[in-house]
């Protein structure tokens, strides 16, 4: 990178961070300006400051992310991030969602629904995965079990070393759910039920094993950020991309889980409702659970 792209990354970043919003938010948020100030040196603009930036530089970066068949709601959160340090740095024109150039309409992003496009990924498929990144990353093979066992989100993942033996604790004194602590959405901490008590309990044991021979992390990266691309990156290596990315794993969990609660004599609201919480929704959002965790797949239709 040319010291003027890493002087404009560097600055962006910085504002994005000044922005405010949770700790996931944050992060979120100086990844994707990252990423835009990147763009900027590939397409082989020299920009130094953030009033340097125009309303071009940022069509020609979504243009390029659609290329990139980038989902358009993928799209409208790095929008939305963009426009949050555009404000910060007191460029408010640009910020404008309604901007006649950089609103979502103008730049072909919206009528993205939120129900997303990944399927809960099967169980074939998941361990022919599994078996490829044991052979490439035994740290990234544990943290990939226990997304699959405890439907957590990546950020979750990656930073659930630090409550490893705690959940043994609780699993060892037979508690039927255990907690998530660092990273959760909002900085919510969650009770997660545990359906497949053995897995988990073998899927947290080889984790422990792994962290106490290296450095106490799953993913062995100097920081949260570098880390998490580690794992995504390993886990894309292994074919799960598109509608089987890592958050298919989330969706295996929640069917599961759904399952599970169900046949404890809840009925299928009462338990979507439970899967909302387990996946740090809320009991309100059952009806998220059912429409986009639970949605049955083009294949099993």
């Amino acid at each position: 990178m040319s010291r003027a792209n890493k002087q404009l990354s560097k600055q962006l970043i910085t504002l994005a961070r000044k922005s405010g919003g949770s700790f996931k938010t944050v992060s979120d948020r100086a990844r994707i300006v990252s990423r835009f100030a990147e763009s900027m040196l590939k397409l082989n603009i020299q920009i130094r400051d953030v009033n340097n930036v125009k309303t071009n530089h940022v069509e020609l970066y979504i243009k390029n992310r659609l290329s990139e068949n980038i989902s358009k709601r993928t799209l409208q959160n790095e929008m939305a991030a963009i426009r949050a340090m555009f404000s910060t740095a007191g460029r408010t024109k640009l910020a404008d969602p309604s901007h006649e150039r950089l609103s979502n309409s103008a730049l072909g992003l919206s009528g993205a629904s939120r129900d997303g496009s990944k399927i809960a990924i099967s169980d074939e498929r998941y361990h022919a995965a599994l078996a490829h990144i044991r052979d490439k990353d035994d740290g990234a093979a544990a943290a990939m079990q226990l997304a699959r066992y405890l439907g957590l989100r990546t950020e979750e993942t990656v930073q659930s070393a630090k409550s490893l033996k705690t959940w043994r604790q609780a699993l060892n004194k037979g508690d039927e759910r255990i907690r998530i602590i660092f990273e959760t959405k909002g900085g919510r901490p969650r009770d997660t039920t545990v359906v497949d008590r053995e897995t988990v309990i073998r899927a947290v044991n080889e984790a422990i094993k792994y962290v106490d021979t290296h450095n106490g992390r799953l993913i062995d990266k100097p920081n949260l950020h570098s880390a998490i691309d580690r794992y995504r990156n390993t886990l894309k290596e292994a074919g799960l991309t598109g509608k089987e990315s890592p958050h298919s794993l989330r969706y295996a969990y929640s069917k599961e889980a759904t399952d599970y609660h169900m046949s404890k004599g809840l009925s299928r609201k009462e338990a979507e409702a439970m899967v909302s919480m387990d996946l740090g929704h809320g009991d309100g959002r059952g009806h998220y659970v059912a429409r986009v965790y639970n949605r049955v797949s083009d294949d099993e239709s």
